[in-house]
């Protein structure tokens, strides 16, 4: 598939990475009614999935995957889920282990290579639904994990029609050194409030399996991946759990349809989170490069953001 030509032009004040993507993330507000539902993962750990549903009858449904520090009812999150309902899209909004209000059970909580969830998610709406169409998309570490799934899995069930990749980190190692970039460093901080509060009680939870000394000692995103991510779900360290989980190395084995929408401007992707190269010559990976848009902003005017349209667009291609 060739590079999408983006025709994405924010409104001036929205041109700013920074902006667009603090707005997005944490002053955007709207309604929308999500009913809640439990399911057991093969583990015996639990996931919380937040449903939303189309005024029509329909047999199309979304699986959206959260970002870092992120869950099913962000605005990110919800507002695609929103405009898909108005068109004909049941949605779901996926919570990751430990990020639904309620810690999960298990020591290891969710990391961005984590496939067996998504796959555990998808098996329950086949087994107990009956949709025909499934439809992926995944925002900043849920981005990875879609990616990440649909090249890992020899075999992915025939109801997966398309999915779409917002911000992705496909090269994690190389991401996680712009997030540690001085430009970046009130995001950082940011993150790091969220996850060692988690990691705190992860410590109430295990306290045999992780120090207080080892929580002091966590200051950086890295330091975190080191000290918990890696060891709590078998990496030998971050650098191994970076080079593992990363999603750029599966995309040559992806064989559905997938946008890929990262901003020129998106300050959390380095390079090499730009497969242009490889899109030019794919058969199924279509990349879209906006000069404007930050990680996961893509303001515009209306209500409905630029990527909840094209992720309608693009799925609705493929019906």
């Amino acid at each position: 598939m060739p590079l999408i030509n983006s025709n994405f032009k924010p409104l001036k004040f929205f041109k700013s990475g920074f902006i667009s993507t603090v707005y997005s993330g944490l002053i955007r507000y709207f309604k929308i009614q999500q009913f809640r539902e439990r399911i057991l993962l093969p583990d015996g750990d639990f996931l919380d999935l937040d449903w939303s549903y189309s005024n029509q009858t329909t047999d199309k449904i979304a699986i959206i995957l959260h970002g870092m520090e992120g869950h099913g009812q962000r605005p990110y999150v919800s507002g695609v889920a929103r405009y898909l309902n108005l068109n004909k899209f049941d949605a779901i909004c996926v919570n990751f282990r430990g990020c639904s209000g309620e810690n999960n059970k298990k020591f290891f909580s969710f990391h961005s290579g984590q496939t067996e969830d998504l796959e555990s998610v998808i098996n329950h709406i086949i087994n107990k639904y009956d949709y025909k169409s499934i439809y992926l998309k995944g925002i900043s570490l849920g981005a990875n994990i879609v990616l990440k799934y649909l090249g890992e899995f020899s075999k992915i069930p025939s109801q997966i029609k398309a999915a779409m990749a917002l911000s992705a980190p496909i090269d994690l190692a190389s991401s996680s050194k712009e997030l540690h970039k001085f430009k970046n460093i009130l995001f950082q901080i940011y993150f790091m409030i969220g996850l060692k509060v988690k990691l705190k009680k992860k410590h109430c939870q295990f306290p045999l399996k992780i120090s207080r000394r080892s929580l002091w000692s966590i200051w950086t995103l890295r330091s975190f991946d080191e000290a918990y991510t890696s060891i709590a779900n078998g990496f030998l360290n971050a650098d191994d759990y970076y080079n593992k989980s990363s999603s750029l190395q599966f995309l040559k084995f992806i064989n559905i349809p997938v946008l890929i929408l990262n901003a020129l401007n998106d300050s959390f992707l380095s390079e090499s989170c730009y497969p242009v190269e490889f899109a030019k010559k794919s058969s199924y990976v279509n990349l879209e490069m906006p000069k404007y848009g930050g990680h996961v902003g893509f303001i515009s005017p209306g209500g409905v953001y630029y990527n909840e349209l094209r992720a309608l667009e693009f799925f609705s291609k493929f019906d």
